[in-house]
């Protein structure tokens, strides 16, 4: 698929690290010019590095700082991306985290923090970036579409997850969010697309597959018996993202190994 995207502006968001790190070097070896979006000072260094991955494999782009979950910060960083590059052809709504607790013990602040960073900042990127695409209008040069939102959502928007409450209800909010976006813009060439990750091998996930113990225990949830790595969601937002794509919008698209095939059933509960 390499430049299957040549001549487009891609925004990732939480790409210093994980799963957007991966989307991000996809994206660039594909031929977008990608901004990097870190969302605190001290990710910065996270952030450089994965530009200068890019940049040392002749790719293009920046780094924004960019907290998703703040109005002003989403709209300066738009602003600032479409007053250097021209435009945004492509949102990769990636940025996303962890607060976990039982139920009973779940704080406000861990509720709220949750869905801020993974449904608010969602809401609040694509927001701007609908804006641009419809400000700007279709630009057939690069593609078909006027523009490509991808949601990057979790195989929790369909599995519940006792102990995760925030992140699964974040999750599930996700679908409707880019299914509801998918209907009201499909008619003005605007895909949204939501994918969704099984266990991928980042930080985030770190206590399921850091001893031969815990990644045995992942094994009997995923018939591939492998777990995924950041290439693996890159591949299919590059995918997604492009002209070869362009029939497919308010999709769900599980990239799990079958983890949604529910393994344990195969021996009949």
């Amino acid at each position: 698929m390499e430049s299957v995207l040549k001549g487009q502006i891609a925004l990732i968001t939480g790409a210093s690290s994980g799963i957007g790190a991966g989307v991000a070097k996809s994206l660039a070896a594909a031929g977008a010019t990608v901004v990097v979006n870190y969302p605190v000072e001290a990710t910065k260094p996270a952030a450089d590095d994965v530009l200068k991955e890019i940049t040392d494999a002749g790719g293009t782009g920046i780094v924004a700082q960019c907290d998703v979950s703040k109005e002003d910060q989403v709209i300066k960083m738009f602003a600032d991306v479409v007053a250097q590059f021209g435009t945004v052809d492509i949102l990769i709504n990636n940025a996303g985290l962890q607060r976990d607790a039982k139920f009973d013990e779940m704080t406000l602040d861990q509720w709220n923090t949750v869905i801020n960073v993974n449904l608010t900042g969602q809401f609040l990127c694509a927001r701007e970036a609908i804006r641009e695409f419809l400000r700007r209008g279709p630009r057939p040069e690069v593609s078909v579409a006027t523009g490509k939102i991808i949601c990057m959502s979790s195989v929790h928007e369909l599995i519940p997850w006792g102990g995760h409450v925030n992140y699964a209800t974040s999750k599930g909010g996700i679908r409707m969010l880019m299914q509801s976006l998918a209907q009201e813009y499909g008619d003005r060439q605007i895909r949204v697309n939501s994918i969704c990750p099984g266990a991928i091998q980042t930080p985030i996930n770190r206590a399921a597959w850091e001893t031969p113990q815990a990644l045995n225990s992942l094994m009997t949830l995923i018939p591939y018996n492998r777990i995924g790595q950041p290439q693996d969601i890159g591949n299919l937002a590059v995918f997604l993202s492009s002209d070869l794509s362009d029939y497919i919008t308010g999709a769900s698209i599980f990239i799990d190994g079958g983890m949604t095939v529910f393994e344990g059933f195969s021996t009949n509960g």
